[in-house]
Order: structure tokens, then C-alpha cells, then sequence
């Protein structure tokens, strides 16, 4: 904790407060500690515990992502408020664990909107490896009925779903652009030069055409 406190960087701070982070640790240099400590579970339990953002976020480089029952992983998630440990342990911890598909489910129809986004992301992540199974018909279905409205966590991850869904599955491409066109969703986000936009019918079209370019 005081090697992580000596690495706090009140620029990286500013910058990661205007994201709705609270952490000062440039990820370079959490990374580097996570390469040095290699993996160490019970150390990464206990840093978790800490409720430090940056303690969480060594605590997820540094874990046994096989290593955590069901319930250890609901429970963290229920604490990761913050967006980049939100990602974080999902992307790095669930996606690799066991019980992954398990909270799929009970994520995607949980009432608490970033507990859903953190379903949602677990089936965007099936659309793209593992559609096997999966009513992509049915979820276009809810993306149509409930984006729109959703809270902000919740949309993104939606529209994620949406758009990954128009470029992995050709024969639900045209529904899932005109979907996007109707809705409208992040439409207007800002965009870096360089950067695909996240509005979906963009979106998908930026990367079929890459895709066709190969």
C-alpha cells in the first residue's frame, strides 16, 4: 500500500476523476508492480479487501482468476462501483473463470444497472467466441425495447452487444443497424480522429469493411 501511494500522480488522478475513477496510478506503472509480484492469490484477496481503487486493480492483475467461487465473484462485483475495476474484473477475472457463464444469467436479469452491464459484457464476449446456444433474435429483441432508456453503464454495454452482433453475424446485420439508426444511441458521442465511433450502424460498417479489406 505505501509502494502504491508513493506511485500516486495527481495528473493521471485528474484525468482519471473526469471518467469517474478515483485512482492515480498510471496503469504502466501498476502493471510493472503486478510483472514484479507475479501471481500471488492471497495477497490479491487482501489488497482487494482494502477498498483502495488502485490496490483493487493490482489485486485483479495479480489473482488466480480459476481461484474464486461463484458467490466471491458476485460479491466483488457488487463493490467494483468504480468503472475501471468494473472492467477490470470482468474482462481479466470472469471471462477467465469457471462460473462466467453462470453469472452470464444471473447478471444479465439482475435490477441493479451495473451489475446488468456486467451480464451484458459477458454476452457480448459469447457473440464474438461462442454464439453457440445463444438467441441472438431475442436479444436484439431487448436491445430494442430497453436501450434506449437504460442507464448510461448499462446502454454502452448494450450497444456493445448490439454492435458485435451486426458485425460477427452477417444474417442479423441489417437488423441490428436498423436498430441502431432508430435508436439513435450514442449517435453524437464524441469521436478521436482515428477512432471508430460507438454509435452501432458506424460501427459495424468501420469493421465488415476492415474485415472485407483483410
Amino acid at each position: 500500500m505505501a509502494e502504491l501511494a508513493a506511485l500516486q500522480d495527481p495528473k493521471t488522478r485528474e484525468v482519471n476523476e473526469k471518467h469517474g475513477d478515483d485512482h492515480g496510478v498510471k496503469l504502466s506503472s501498476l502493471r510493472a508492480l503486478a510483472k514484479r509480484l507475479k501471481t500471488q492469490q492471497e495477497l490479491a484477496c487482501r489488497l482487494w479487501e482494502t477498498d483502495d481503487t488502485g490496490a483493487r486493480l493490482l489485486a485483479i492483475l495479480i489473482c488466480r482468476p480459476k481461484a474464486f467461487e461463484r458467490d466471491e465473484l458476485d460479491a466483488m462485483l457488487r463493490q467494483a462501483r468504480l468503472p475501471k475495476v468494473h472492467d477490470w474484473l470482468v474482462n481479466y477475472v470472469v471471462k477467465k473463470n469457471p462460473h462466467a457463464e453462470e453469472l452470464r444469467l444471473a447478471w444479465s436479469a439482475d435490477p441493479d444497472a451495473v451489475v446488468a452491464s456486467a451480464g451484458w459484457a459477458l454476452t457480448t464476449e459469447r457473440v464474438a467466441k461462442k454464439p453457440e446456444g445463444l438467441d441472438l433474435a431475442g436479444l436484439l429483441d431487448i436491445i430494442e425495447a430497453e436501450m434506449k432508456d437504460a442507464p448510461d453503464r448499462l446502454q454502452w454495454a448494450m450497444n456493445h452487444c448490439l454492435a458485435q452482433i451486426g458485425i460477427e453475424h452477417p444474417e442479423y446485420r441489417t437488423r441490428a443497424i436498423e436498430i441502431g439508426e432508430r435508436l439513435e444511441v450514442l449517435k453524437d458521442y464524441p469521436t478521436s480522429p482515428g477512432c471508430t465511433s460507438p454509435f452501432a450502424p458506424t460501427w459495424i460498417n468501420e469493421m465488415v469493411r476492415r474485415q472485407h479489406d483483410r
